[in-house]
């Protein structure tokens, strides 16, 4: 278990060289890859410490350059894995939610209680906008749609349409980043820390609900 944790993270902060070594190893196969990787991040509510903003960033960055990899094919079917993960996320929710919740592994909860905290704030501040804005912030993106289930959001007028709103709007706005500044020499060179840069932003809705939560409360 440590040695995979160990090689995830190798993965998660080298990004911009481990992507085409696994292009160049499999090819086509590539884009299933990418469509696995994203579809549990999002459709699976105990992985969510999956690479998500920074991969599609480094993957549109890598569509740039020479090769052969398709930047509409890459956005095509990561709209569909990130759709198709939330959607199986919502309804694990709606019909196993409480049970997931009440199992424990090695004495500690399958879903944190932290994380659940965390999207439940984020859901009474933004309301149903939440599960579009979710899409940018790590973990409570896989939370959310498990989250919206067990809670039986009302799915037709109010999960589905804003979840494939959000999906297409997610998948799109970083991998076009990627592929129009992934390329600058700047960030090539320090890629790690645009990573970083990168998830900072993208958990700075999440720190500011908080923190406004936590000034209203006193």
């Amino acid at each position: 278990m440590m040695e995979f944790l160990e090689w995830l993270l190798h993965f998660v902060r080298n990004l911009n060289t481990e992507l085409p070594i696994l292009l160049d190893t499999y090819h086509n196969w590539f884009y299933l890859i990418l469509f696995v990787i994203i579809f549990v991040e999002t459709g699976l509510v105990v992985m969510p410490f999956l690479p998500g903003d920074s991969l599609l960033f480094a993957a549109g960055a890598l569509c740039a350059g020479e090769n052969e990899l398709s930047i509409f094919m890459l956005i095509g079917l990561l709209i569909l894995a990130a759709i198709a993960g939330d959607q199986t996320n919502y309804w694990i929710g709606r019909f196993f939610g409480e049970r997931i919740l009440s199992k424990k592994i090695f004495g500690r909860a399958l879903v944190a209680e932290k994380h659940l905290k965390k999207t439940e704030l984020f859901f009474e501040k933004y309301g149903t906008k939440a599960i579009i804005m979710a899409r940018f912030v790590p973990v409570v993106r896989t939370i959310t749609p498990f989250v919206a289930g067990i809670g039986k959001m009302d799915y037709r007028s109010k999960f589905f349409p804003f979840d494939i709103f959000g999906g297409f709007l997610w998948i799109t706005s970083m991998t076009i980043a990627g592929y129009f500044l992934g390329q600058i020499e700047f960030i090539q060179k320090h890629f790690e820390a645009v990573v970083l840069v990168i998830i900072a932003l993208s958990i700075l809705p999440m720190i500011i609900a908080a923190l406004r939560a936590k000034f209203r409360s006193k």
